[in-house]
């Protein structure tokens, strides 16, 4: 894409670029308009649900929020580049942060367990109580996690790196001079290769589910990454939970002079020679201003909004083939929420079991024989009334079997009221209904094997599969994340963006913004809401500003001990009640 300086169209006779229109609503969207804000532009965001945040969001059952985002926030606490961006936008001024002094615990099949401490010297202590033949790569492992707290004070997330001059690239190079051992080790070897050396088969097992799920591509750095985050107390979670930070976004934006529209929804983006005029919504409306920034699903946009036109050769390989081959993007999750009338006190706040096969045959799609459990209101106990607890369970899940499942269109738009609503139930058959009933009684059933008593102490029961996640956000085979790090189609746009700014070749006035123009997480989808504003100011010719928000005073922060349990020695778990976990009532 060539840059548009406005100065040379002005001289040209076309006036400088002032308004903009943003589709979507999510963390990417809203950031987008802040920093739109603050520089200047008048902003519109445009958003088919009712709500702020996209995939950051939460929803009320039976007096209990169930809150399906935030488990830990990357750049929550100071140090770092992060938590610019996050004060910024004003996500934390005026919240607790709380802090847990255990990041993941994994429970083998044994019973076993790992305790994943983020402090080095606490992980170590343990590790090697666990598995002492496994000292000398134990501490090899909490070395490195050691130099990465160091590192991560100088880990750029401000500027992007395609608008840094060579000087400025030099300099972010030379502050990594003392952590350049850590991350070329450790970005060069996959956690899969690395967890193999253990000669504790737990160990073995263990290190591939640190981050919740097994994340076959991802090499051992971002392990450390966020391991080191939350040992700086930069990966704690915000109290009110996911929607509270989103509101708390679009709080700012709209102090900041933006506007939003929810339950709108854009079609398609009005082209006008060779530029990027505006949106034609679904009700037939056209909306136009200057400047079209998407911050939605990456191939909605290309695809459909765009009509896969002004792609290029790179773009068009990576939205129409790369897109779709195994492992280009992060998958979607399958959900269980339980609210419960007691509160399970002696309950682990976040824990991923590794199952047996028989369990994992009951949950259709499941990528990996493990689920994450997490005693949610320990995490945020305003959002479950005193003497109850919300358990949320989830899984990596493949789209594709609930598809098969499927009898119904995953999106409708229908007219409420008089009003237009994009985000309403739709059916789905009844193979759909009959396996979300078999994977929720699977799961409940190995619950109760865990905290007995538990099934009897549901009251409120929320299931959702990927299909849900297409319904509410349009997100490609439901996925939270987009793109996956470290494989092509990560690293193709990564050097697309470095090399055109965050747009399509040939498209004047349109940029996309959000976890689709960068490699998910929050805390990128946040930045590049920041970097989209660069490159847009860059190419009017005017200097780039932002500032903190000072409406609120600054976080407060935490931190919560989360009391290690002694593990049942091997062969000793609880036995399973034949005729119940599995079973299809």
């Amino acid at each position: 894409m060539t840059p548009q300086h406005s100065e040379r169209t002005r001289r040209g006779g076309r006036p400088p670029r002032e308004t903009m229109i943003i589709i979507g609503g999510g963390l990417g969207g809203l950031s987008t308009g802040c920093y739109a804000q603050m520089n200047g532009y008048r902003t519109h965001i445009l958003e088919m649900h009712e709500t702020p945040g996209g995939c950051c969001t939460a929803w009320d059952r039976g007096g209990f929020t169930l809150d399906p985002c935030v488990s830990w926030l990357l750049g929550s606490g100071p140090g770092n580049e992060m938590h610019q961006i996050w004060l910024e936008l004003g996500a934390l001024q005026g919240k607790e942060i709380r802090h847990f002094d255990v990041f993941n615990i994994v429970r083998g099949k044994d019973g076993r367990a790992v305790y994943f401490y983020s402090d080095p010297d606490r992980l170590e202590a343990h590790l090697i109580e666990l598995s002492p033949g496994d000292a000398r790569l134990v501490r090899r492992f909490c070395g490195q996690l050691r130099s990465f707290r160091k590192a991560l004070a100088v880990y750029p997330f401000l500027k992007p790196v395609g608008l840094m001059g060579r000087l400025e690239r030099w300099r972010m190079l030379a502050s990594f001079l003392p952590y350049v051992n850590a991350v070329r080790t450790t970005i060069t070897v996959l956690m899969t290769e690395f967890s193999a050396k253990f000669t504790d088969p737990l160990l073995r097992e263990a290190f591939n589910f640190i981050l919740y799920e097994k994340h076959p591509a991802f090499p051992v750095l971002p392990f450390h990454f966020q391991l080191a985050s939350h040992a700086n107390l930069s990966a704690g979670v915000p109290e009110g939970g996911s929607l509270k930070l989103a509101e708390s976004i679009e709080a700012r934006y709209r102090r900041l002079g933006g506007r939003v529209s929810y339950n709108t929804k854009v079609d398609s983006v009005i082209v006008e020679d060779d530029r990027a005029a505006g949106v034609r919504l679904s009700d037939g409306s056209e909306l136009r201003a200057d400047i079209v920034v998407s911050a939605c699903d990456g191939h909605t946009t290309t695809m459909k909004l765009l009509g896969g036109a002004y792609l290029g050769e790179d773009y068009r390989k990576l939205y129409t083939r790369t897109i779709h081959e195994p492992g280009m993007v992060f998958p979607g999750y399958f959900t269980l929420f339980l609210g419960l009338s007691r509160p399970f006190p002696h309950a682990d706040p976040c824990t991923t079991y590794l199952l047996d096969d028989a369990t994992a045959a009951e949950l259709t799609g499941i990528r990996h024989p493990s689920v994450n459990v997490q005693f949610r209101s320990r995490h945020y106990p305003e959002l479950s009334p005193d003497g109850t607890a919300v358990v949320y369970v989830t899984y990596f899940c493949d789209i594709a079997p609930w598809r098969a499942l499927d009898e119904g269109p995953e999106q409708v738009t229908r007219t409420r009221g008089g009003q237009e609503l994009h985000t309403l139930p739709v059916r789905h058959g009844r193979g759909y209904y009959a396996a979300k009933k078999r994977a929720r009684e699977a799961l409940v059933d190995f619950l109760e094997e865990r905290c007995p008593g538990l099934r009897d102490a549901i009251v409120v029961r929320d299931v959702s599969s990927p299909l849900t996640q297409v319904r509410y956000t349009g997100n490609h085979d439901g996925t939270v994340l987009g793109w996956q790090p470290f494989v092509e189609s990560g690293e193709t746009l990564e050097e697309l963006i470095k090399k055109h700014g965050p747009g399509l070749p040939g498209l004047r006035d349109f940029y996309q913004s959000g976890v689709w123009a960068t490699t998910g997480g929050l805390i990128r989808a946040a930045a590049a809401g920041r970097h989209v504003m660069q490159f847009v100011c860059r190419d009017d010719g005017k200097p780039f500003t932002a500032s903190v928000d000072v409406t609120a005073p600054p976080p407060t922060h935490r931190v919560i001990p989360v009391p290690a349990r002694p593990s049942p020695p091997a062969g000793r778990t609880r036995a399973r009640q034949p005729g119940k976990a599995g079973q299809n009532p």
